[in-house]
């Protein structure tokens, strides 16, 4: 797959947080000629200085703007380490990206920061990321690529950036019915539909870009349920240069995960796997988990009395709208950082595991990056 001119593996390692996906997993994917990601969302819990610094801080000082933007400021600073040490531990091969939500109330400082630390790419989805170019104006070099669903998302980012004087360095596809985590669908009833389908979205997008005079600017990135060498030819045959992949990273000796949390992933199965309404109010997808399905049973009753909250449970504006803390109906019930932060430390009662459809490459077992990257790109023997 070659990016910006770079010739790399047709391999990106998707962003997963909380914490999951940080400099270890990120600059291992790099250095084997790979795109590494961090997850931006909430770094400091990999720093204890930070945590300790952070830690109940509202509470302490009883004023809860300051104590955002102290936690808002450790979150920057952790963000700033931990590109740092990626790139450091990629020593010049592949591309280290950074993965910003659009949903995030900290998106733009986020972005700005991971780019003065000299981040290859700015990779961004749940939401149009309409600004991305004028926050990366100052970083001409860096790649900017939006995680979008559907052709016409496709169209729309193009033409909108094209006013800008930039094009997207490359799009994510994402399939919203294979993908874990936030799905990029407005509902969990159109997890189902066609549009979303790689062998329709591709072969769309693709002309799109080729009626743009864009096909070759613009390479396409296929995300969801990629497992095998086969999902990679087969989508590199609808028209992707590559393919995006989150769950079989997740279960790799360098995810920097607690243990337990990738054995949850590693021994799921599909049939074990929920897909609900989010505290973004975006569809997701994760393992059914005991937390999991027990909030399930008392969601309708969560919604029917929910409430705007005069403060974030957590003291810091994770989500720019969260439904929650403000009260929105139909949306998630529950605080996505307390239970993600819980997954990171392998808490299976409490943690919210994410996690995308299909069997993963080595089945249960947990394995290098260097084998998982092995296993994609070698076609398997026949059987005699």
């Amino acid at each position: 797959m070659t990016l910006a001119g770079r010739t790399l593996l047709p391999v990106v390692q998707g962003g997963m947080g909380v914490g999951i996906s940080a400099h270890r997993l990120a600059g291992a994917v790099a250095s084997w000629g790979g795109v590494g990601t961090i997850s931006s969302v909430d770094l400091r819990r990999h720093h204890p200085d930070l945590m300790e610094r952070t830690q109940g801080l509202a509470a302490k000082i009883g004023r809860e703007a300051e104590a955002k933007a102290c936690i808002d400021e450790a979150n920057l600073e952790a963000l700033e380490r931990e590109v740092n040490a990626a790139r450091k531990a990629a020593r010049g091969r592949g591309m280290v990206a950074i993965n910003v939500m659009r949903a995030v109330s900290e998106y733009a400082s986020s972005v700005r920061r991971a780019l003065e630390c000299g981040i290859d790419a700015v990779v961004v989805g749940a939401g149009l990321p309409l600004d991305l170019p004028d926050l990366a104006q100052d970083h001409p070099k860096a790649l900017l690529i939006p995680i979008l669903s559907d052709a016409r998302g496709v169209q729309l980012i193009v033409r909108k950036w094209e006013r800008k004087k930039r094009v997207p360095d490359a799009i994510v596809i994402e399939h919203p019915r294979l993908a874990g985590g936030h799905l990029g669908a407005a509902r969990v009833a159109d997890l189902q539909d066609t549009r979303f389908d790689f062998e329709n979205v591709l072969p769309q997008a693709r002309e799109f870009l080729r009626s743009a005079g864009l096909e070759r600017e613009v390479p396409l990135i296929a995300a969801g349920g990629v497992r095998s060498h086969g999902d990679i030819a087969r989508l590199q045959g609808l028209g992707a240069a590559g393919v995006q992949l989150g769950t079989p990273f997740a279960v790799t000796e360098e995810c920097d995960a607690d243990i337990a949390f990738k054995r949850v992933l590693a021994e799921a199965r599909d049939e074990d796997m929920v897909e609900f309404t989010s505290v973004a109010g975006l569809p997701a997808r994760a393992v059914g988990t005991p937390w999991l399905r027990a909030y399930l049973k008392i969601e309708d009753r969560l919604q029917k009395v929910t409430h705007a909250r005069k403060r974030c449970t957590k003291a810091f504006d994770c989500l720019a709208q969260c439904g929650l803390r403000d009260g929105l109906p139909g949306w998630g019930q529950f605080c996505i950082d307390h239970q993600l932060g819980a997954a990171l430390r392998g808490d299976t009662r409490k943690g919210l595991f994410f996690r995308g459809v299909g069997a993963l490459p080595f089945g249960p077992q947990i394995r290098s990056v260097r084998d998982l990257l092995d296993r994609l790109l070698s076609p398997m023997p026949a059987a005699a």
